[in-house]
């Protein structure tokens, strides 16, 4: 039998983790996250996620992210200083296998994610 999981009011989240970003370029940048959901394979997970404002690197070399942001503004640019895109509540972003870039968090940001990992890897 499947098990079918619920998630309610990711807003209501409290996180009590926040660390500094391994990733940032701005001095005192914490993140905070929580992991919901793993999949039997361990090739999709899927959590929640938050951001203190400041600007750090992305690399999605060996995964995908899909990132539905409920909360706070930012901007998303590939490592090449295009495609920048702005980013608020409501949004879906998607950053897509091999995507390389930068993320400046304007607002305390907080986004559910997926990520999934290639089989081929």
């Amino acid at each position: 039998m499947i098990d079918l999981k619920t998630f309610q009011n990711l807003n209501s989240v409290v996180f009590d983790n926040f660390k500094p970003k391994p990733t940032s370029l701005s001095e005192g940048q914490e993140e905070a996250s929580l992991q919901l959901w793993v999949s039997d394979d361990g090739n999709t997970k899927i959590g929640v996620w938050e951001c203190t404002p400041g600007e750090f690197t992305a690399n999605r070399s060996t995964e995908a992210e899909y990132c539905h942001i409920l909360f706070g503004t930012a901007s998303v640019r590939n490592d090449d200083g295009t495609g920048c895109r702005e980013i608020g509540p409501g949004d879906l972003l998607i950053l897509p296998l091999g995507w390389k870039g930068n993320w400046t968090i304007h607002e305390h940001i907080r986004k559910l994610y997926v990520l999934e990992a290639s089989s081929k890897i």
